[in-house]
């Protein structure tokens, strides 16, 4: 989607267009008093307090029509500048406006914007009448706290959005559809895959048996491939000790995204946000030789981070999530080969996943900031320069960012761009010269000398909540057969005939491990069948006379209306091969 914010037309646009809002709910709410009407990424909004009225859903085209109309209207959009004097005499009977205009200094110059019987506070610009602004759309409504502090009165805003042509809009509009179609939180609602519930916690979800299969699948499946490639799974706690953060260096660097410290016995814990400090407890628990390494610790680990409500989405952004982490303890002789296999091993993921779009970000840090970043500009340039000697080496094409390295060392994140919304980190893997030394790590090398490893920090489904979000969005839901919560549904079309034949395949299927369900209501063929599609079951088993005479089975996929017919046996060795190759498609 396109961001309005970057488009210096459509970011005029929808800034005047808010204003017409504002004209309009005044002209229908004669008592309201406005905050502010920024342009955002995707449209604009405007803070309002209408007293004891409230806006609903079913109100937005009564005032989209009032919107409408005053645009028809045709008026001059009109600015003025004012002394700070002036403008709080203008606004006086407004305490938002006021609020604004005691905030600039004495002699700052105000400026406002007037558009018929409407003036309104506005640093501008905006278009030249309100006859431009003739493709719009109010989107939704939702409650925003007065300066967004929970202390202060809660106000109404409303959200639109403007474009120049009614194409454009109407495209708009069909994405917004694609995107409520791709909602994770709507698909996991429809498949009973995770719930949350504000007596438990915001951004704490549950799993429901469904969801928690689909976790489970992606938990085996990435350890069955980290086990390949010689990884050692542990396990450690929920809580650290403050002291253990504060060795770490996260206490410092990152305590604003943990959750509060918890007192006990004279000791301090915390909720740990990461698993980093434990692995390097792990590794320091006894000393190791040169011919160890690399060593790589891997966990799927619970986690917690602190954040705001108003980021919390479904299972994509929460306070509780669990990470596919790893840690390798390697010498600096094995950084590339150890870099390389990462990056073999997401790029290896995502073609089973089927991921194509994505890109490289080599993330550095900001040598002017010196709050957020480890100081030590020799392990820094130490630590770039390798990665981006294996990133070459490996031809991976890649972008550099600066400023957003974790405060030890760089990193290099894997973005994907999902088919609705902005792109976000999925796989990362960062360089660390920083923690090993911190934490006194060592190992023996060849001369018998104690030498400090260099840690690779890597996460390649990121977190597990956060890629079943991805994934059930890409696939709208209709996931591929090894990972669907039920994968096979038998049902037969006259019970009183069919019935024993679908319990004998349904003991057969169990048997060998494939997830049933036994549709045996006395129910039509066709409501079951639609039943089946909503639930996005891969394949339906139909049971007939046709299949009992011939003990065969026959078989529709999701979203398909022809049947395939065979014998059991091979129906079974089909499922098999497509679940144990992670096949998409049947």
């Amino acid at each position: 989607m396109i961001n309005i914010k970057e488009d210096e037309k459509l970011n005029v646009l929808n800034h005047s267009c808010a204003h017409l809002l504002a004209q309009a709910i005044k002209h229908l709410y004669p008592d309201a008093k406005f905050w502010v009407g920024p342009v955002i990424s995707d449209g604009f909004y405007y803070d309002m307090d209408l007293g004891d009225k409230v806006i609903k859903e079913e109100d937005l085209a009564r005032i989209e029509k009032e919107m409408h109309k005053i645009s028809k209207d045709g008026k001059k959009i009109i600015r003025h500048e004012l002394s700070k004097k002036e403008a709080l005499e203008m606004f006086k009977g407004d305490p938002y406006k006021l609020d604004l205009i005691n905030n600039f200094d004495e002699d700052t110059v105000i400026t406002c914007y007037t558009q018929g019987d409407f003036t309104d506070l506005c640093r501008g610009p905006h278009v030249e009448t309100v006859k431009q602004l003739k493709y719009f759309k109010l989107l939704k409504i939702s409650g925003a706290y007065f300066k967004g502090d929970s202390k202060n009165q809660m106000l109404q805003r409303v959200y639109g959005i403007c474009f120049e042509k009614e194409e454009d809009l109407e495209a708009y509009l069909q994405e917004l559809e694609e995107a409520k179609m791709r909602d994770h939180r709507k698909i996991g609602k429809d498949l009973e895959l995770f719930m949350a519930d504000d007596l438990i916690g915001r951004g704490l979800p549950m799993f429901l048996p469904n969801g928690y299969i689909i976790w489970e699948e992606l938990e085996n499946y990435i350890k069955d491939k980290e086990k390949k490639l010689g990884y050692q799974h542990v396990m450690t706690p929920c809580v650290g000790s403050v002291d253990l953060y504060k060795t770490s260096g996260h206490w410092d660097h990152y305590k604003e995204n943990m959750f509060p410290a918890m007192e006990i016995d004279g000791e301090t814990f915390v909720l740990r946000p990461m698993n980093c400090p434990h692995h390097m407890m792990i590794y320091a628990n006894k000393l190791h030789s040169y011919k160890d390494l690399p060593i790589r610790i891997g966990e799927i680990a619970h986690d917690f981070r602190y954040e705001a409500s108003g980021a919390i989405k479904g299972i994509e952004r929460v306070r509780h999530f669990c990470q596919n982490d790893a840690h390798l303890f390697v010498t600096p002789e094995q950084i590339k080969s150890e870099f390389k296999n990462v990056m073999s091993l997401i790029f290896d993921v995502y073609k089973d996943f089927n991921i194509t779009n994505y890109r490289c970000v080599l993330s550095l840090r900001d040598p002017l900031d010196k709050e957020k970043y480890h100081q030590d500009d020799t392990m820094w340039d130490k630590a770039e320069k390798a990665l981006r000697e294996v990133l070459n080496e490996l031809n991976i094409e890649y972008t550099e960012e600066i400023g957003e390295a974790a405060f030890y060392g760089p990193k290099l994140d894997v973005n994907v761009k999902p088919a609705v919304g902005n792109e976000y980190t999925l796989s990362t893997c960062q360089l660390d010269f920083c923690l090993p030394a911190k934490f006194d790590l060592k190992y023996v090398d060849a001369n018998g000398d104690k030498k400090t490893p260099v840690v690779l920090h890597r996460a390649i489904l990121g977190s597990l909540d956060r890629f079943m979000a991805y994934i059930l969005e890409e696939t709208k839901g209709n996931l591929p057969l090894w990972l669907a919560p039920v994968q096979v549904n038998i049902i037969p079309i006259n019970n009183e005939y069919h019935l024993e034949y679908a319990k004998e395949i349904e003991k057969i299927l169990l048997d060998n491990n494939i997830r049933i369900e036994l549709d045996d209501r006395n129910e039509k063929l066709s409501y079951k069948i639609h039943q089946s599609q909503t639930k996005k079951i891969p394949l339906s088993i139909i049971i007939g006379n046709q299949e009992v005479e011939s003990n065969s089975i026959s078989y529709r996929k999701f979203g398909n209306k022809e049947t395939t017919t065979l014998p059991k046996e091979e129906f079974i060795a089909v499922l098999q091969d497509a679940i144990k190759n992670k096949i998409t498609n049947l």
